[in-house]
């Protein structure tokens, strides 16, 4: 089945997301924390101990920094956004695909960040530049699907491994463009056999995590989060001017480990101010400053990967 819908635990889960949203957050970031801890330290160890130091598991690339929608969770969301307007120059671009091309790159890339890539239009045509140059590494979208109708999701789909549509809603009920892009799939299913293409529901007034400090509906505390965090050692996250932030959480892009205009992608990815990021983080956030309050944990993907890296180490 090319598609199909997730709804995180169902109608108890969304009901528990709607109706105590600090107890199902605290509750699945407690339960994260205490299982994920062996496989972050080892797979840490294994980063850094690497001569030399492995590939990014996933390169988020953002090519323009505006959202269109109003997730109450997201500092992106159109009535809480901050960060100056800016759309990736086109030569930019193709020069990280360049490099990541000629660095081998066949991980996961995604040309998303903090925002919506439909709003880039230009984004077809990236992907496909993408796809030519990276025929191995696994590409895929992430949308919030306002924008996104069938001859949209017909135009990317050659070019991306998986399409993700979050259905944001108040009312745990697909969204009418998303429906009709639903049920033509469904009716349709050899024109998408190559591609995955998952709905989720999500609630739009969700309480996630407070992205040190940046989440407009749960401030940070003054709690220090000592568990660690792979995203230093898993993620590389590109900003439309070219600068590299250190995750998703630097939403106002108040932290730069490299800046892809002045020194080449694969030396970004180990420069000293990433080195100095991963030497504090791989004992606890507590040593970061940026990142000592923040109690953000990604969903599974990063797991899933890590986990599978770990399995071929240990062959």
């Amino acid at each position: 089945m090319p598609i199909r819908i997730h709804n995180f635990a169902g109608k108890f889960g969304w009901n528990m997301r709607k109706y105590f949203p600090k107890l199902a957050s605290e509750g699945y970031l407690t339960f994260q924390f205490m299982t994920r801890g062996k496989s972050q330290n080892e797979y840490i160890k294994y980063f850094m101990s690497s001569d030399p130091i492995p590939h990014p598991n996933v390169v988020n690339l953002e090519t323009i920094n505006r959202c269109n929608s109003t997730c109450e969770f997201c500092t992106a969301n159109k009535n809480a956004e901050k960060r100056p307007y800016a759309r990736m120059e086109e030569s930019l671009y193709y020069n990280i695909i360049d490099q990541l091309r000629d660095w081998g790159y066949k991980g996961h890339l995604t040309l998303y960040g903090n925002n919506e890539p439909w709003l880039d239009t230009r984004i077809v045509e990236f992907h496909k530049y993408a796809r030519e140059q990276l025929p191995e590494a696994f590409i895929f979208m992430s949308t919030n699907g306002l924008l996104l109708d069938v001859d949209k999701v017909k135009a990317i789909v050659p070019y991306v491994n998986q399409l993700i549509i979050n259905n944001y809603c108040l009312d745990m009920k697909l969204h009418d463009n998303i429906r009709v892009i639903y049920e033509y799939v469904k009716a349709h299913p050899e024109e998408f056999k190559d591609v995955d293409i998952l709905i989720q529901m999500r609630y739009l007034k969700e309480v996630l995590t407070n992205r040190a400090g940046s989440a407009p509906n749960k401030a940070a505390t003054e709690k220090v989060v000592k568990e660690t965090c792979l995203m230093p050692y898993t993620d590389m996250w590109i900003t439309p001017n070219g600068k590299l932030g250190i995750c998703c959480c630097d939403n106002f892009e108040v932290t730069e480990v490299g800046d892809l205009n002045t020194m080449p992608l694969k030396d970004a990815w180990n420069s000293p101010a990433y080195q100095k990021l991963r030497n504090a983080v791989k004992d606890g956030r507590q040593n970061y400053p940026f990142c000592k309050h923040c109690d953000f944990i990604d969903a599974g993907l990063r797991m899933d990967i890590v986990n599978d890296i770990l399995k071929k180490n240990k062959k």
